[in-house]
């Protein structure tokens, strides 16, 4: 069984142990992300398994919403010397821990950015989340002045990069999915990569979903549950109930897709 105690002490909120997929820091604060870290040595492994059936050497990846870099650090090494991965998180204490998280596993293909993505170029207010308190640092909610302490940061848009390829770009920011998608529908017309996106919110779910469509999408139900019975450090106890991710995978028309059930459009 692996051993589940941190490599070193821990530092004020930080905490740093080997997890399955590599060297991970997170702040031991952290409600959902941290704290699977913490007891299970991974974060979201249905998801992962997911990625393994269509990421592949040499293939470029693009995470917008990429947190601590759970994701970021097996898509690099999926992707391997000949691929990349572009990672974008605009929340400053949890930027500064995905380059540690890169950093830590020593790899060369990830380029990270402290920045927004939505329809136009600008700039976004980043609310500042006090990391010594518990809370969910992966649901926050951008744009909100109402927040004592922010920081601006810059909103770009996917379709101003000079991209050649692209074969999945994964959207998980929590209600900004559509402004994404729609500030890259020239690159997705152009590449049309497979798309991951979150879709956890019944108000802003049909406009995505019709959005989605008019690419010459088709989008199917992926809800992996953040409890893993298999999980690295072989926990058995379930501490996150039934509690699942909702996103959907998304493929150019045409494409056969088994085992996941078919998001009906809305009329």
């Amino acid at each position: 069984m692996p051993i589940s105690d941190p490599l070193v002490p821990d530092l004020g909120f930080t905490r740093l142990k080997q997890c399955r997929h590599g060297r991970m820091l997170f702040n031991r604060h952290d409600i959902y992300v941290g704290r699977s870290l913490d007891l299970y040595g991974e974060y979201s492994e249905g998801e992962t398994e997911m990625f393994g059936q269509i990421v592949q050497g040499g293939d470029l990846v693009i995470e917008v919403g990429a947190n601590i870099g759970t994701s970021t650090v097996w898509f690099a090494r999926q992707v391997g010397e000949t691929g990349g991965v572009l990672a974008f998180e605009p929340q400053r204490s949890v930027f500064q821990m995905l380059c540690a998280n890169v950093s830590l596993n020593a790899l060369i293909n990830v380029s990270c950015f402290q920045q927004a993505v939505g329809v136009a170029r600008s700039s976004i207010n980043v609310p500042m989340l006090d990391p010594n308190a518990p809370n969910n640092f992966g649901g926050l909610e951008l744009g909100s002045s109402s927040s004592p302490r922010g920081q601006q940061v810059p909103l770009i848009r996917l379709d101003d990069l000079p991209l050649s390829r692209c074969k999945l770009l994964k959207v998980d920011v929590e209600g900004m999915e559509l402004p994404v998608l729609q500030g890259a529908a020239g690159m997705i017309q152009r590449l049309r990569p497979i798309l991951y996106v979150e879709n956890d919110r019944e108000n802003l779910a049909v406009p995505l979903v019709k959005f989605i469509d008019s690419l010459g999408y088709d989008a199917y139900w992926h809800r992996p549950p953040l409890f893993n019975p298999n999980n690295f450090f072989g926990n058995a106890e379930n501490v996150f109930g039934d509690i699942v991710s909702i996103n959907m995978l998304c493929v150019p028309k045409g494409t056969p897709v088994t085992g996941s059930a078919r998001v009906e459009v809305p009329a």
